[in-house]
């Protein structure tokens, strides 16, 4: 292998797929990248056997072909140091290859492309869909907050993707919250779905940038490809059923609650300072026209409480909620105002932001109460 290219270009493309490396494998051979030059493009791929990236990077010219693996953390570290100029790097014997740039260079070991295990994509049978770079990375932002960590119920660690011929909806849920992200423009001409881990789906949004226009998805029953510019991402799914989600949001709660997010969420934020630090509980009591938060510690003796003033119709209700859930849902909507729509101090409140909001019909929260 023989090529020469840009130090800046090379860094920058590595970067975009590092964060498949693992740290610790207990195959070492995963801690390297595959370089595969092939003409002027350098493909290089990095996984850590669950998650797979793969970029391609234009190379200026290329003497020799070839396929090796290189170590990962020392070959970006290098770049790191490298101003701005030409890289010739070219095999030097057997094990080791050779970076040369203006006024010096290094050798770094290498291994057989062999030794690196072979990364299966999809099946003939996959599903393929195209999705908006710009909505895919809202419907993420807009819900990995919400996936659980449950051992017992994997399919709850994970974005289900609910694709379908009117809309195609992302949800995630940990059972205290659910929280729903509908793409009206993306469609599918039958139902389909699939449920994609928070680690890859967490990944997925740091890489992806608004300006990729299109991502392309093909899936079968066990891994996905997520395919924009250069880059491909290829991951395992989570294997299992996901709950009825459209069963659990309510229908009919008839006293509703419109008032400035901003102004709920910094308020909830003050009071929850002195709320139990093991149940992070806070009480809303609800009447028309205004709103108090109240939240207390007696074992420490402390409380705090504030009024404000809001839009609210429908009877008098005393709820209580998990302050750290109820911000979480606030800080992630983006709208100016938002509504919250109660049955009783019982049932799940329903989220949503206002109907004159850009967001309304795209994103609806749902939280269960903690009893007063």
């Amino acid at each position: 292998m023989k090529f020469n290219v840009s130090s800046t270009e090379l860094l920058k493309g590595l970067m975009d797929i590092s964060k498949a490396i693992p740290a610790k494998s207990a195959l070492p051979i995963l801690e390297n990248f595959l370089f595969d030059l092939k003409g002027n493009i350098l493909e290089v791929t990095a996984s850590d056997s669950e998650l797979t990236l793969r970029t391609e990077i234009e190379v200026d010219t290329t003497q020799e072909e070839g396929k090796i693996a290189v170590p990962a953390r020392h070959m970006i570290d290098l770049l790191k140091e490298l101003p701005d100029q030409p890289v010739a790097i070219s095999t030097a014997s057997d094990s080791s290859i050779e970076c040369k740039w203006t006024s010096g260079n290094s050798v770094l070991p290498f291994f057989p492309a062999e030794d690196y295990p072979e990364i299966k994509g999809t099946g003939d049978d996959a599903e393929k869909i195209e999705f908006p770079a710009e909505s895919l990375i809202e419907g993420i932002n807009s819900t990995i907050y919400a996936t659980a960590d449950d051992e017992i119920r994997p399919a709850m660690n994970g974005i289900f993707f609910d694709f379908g011929p009117e809309s195609t909806t992302l949800v995630a849920s940990d059972s205290h919250k659910l929280i729903c992200y509908t793409a009206k423009e993306v469609k599918t001409p039958e139902k389909c779905s699939f449920i994609l881990h928070k680690k890859p789906a967490a990944v997925l949004k740091s890489i992806l940038g608004k300006d990729d226009g299109t991502v392309e998805i093909a899936f079968d029953s066990s891994t996905v490809l997520f395919t924009f510019g250069r880059t491909t991402m290829v991951c395992r799914l989570i294997v299992g059923k996901y709950p009825k989600y459209r069963d659990v949001i309510p229908q009919n709660n008839s006293s509703v609650l419109k008032i400035d997010r901003a102004l709920f969420l910094n308020t909830v934020r003050r009071v929850a300072v002195c709320a139990n630090k093991a149940s992070n509980h806070i009480k809303l009591d609800l009447k028309p026209g205004q709103m108090e938060i109240t939240a207390q510690d007696l074992g420490f003796a402390i409380a705090a409480y504030e009024k404000i003033s809001c839009d609210y119709n429908g009877d008098e209700l005393s709820i209580g909620f998990k302050s750290t859930f109820l911000t979480e849902i606030l800080a992630n909507m983006s709208c100016e105002t938002v509504v919250m729509k109660f049955a009783d101090a019982r049932r799940a409140a329903l989220i949503i932001p206002s109907e004159d909001e850009e967001e309304s019909g795209k994103i609806c929260g749902i939280l269960m109460p903690i009893m007063v």
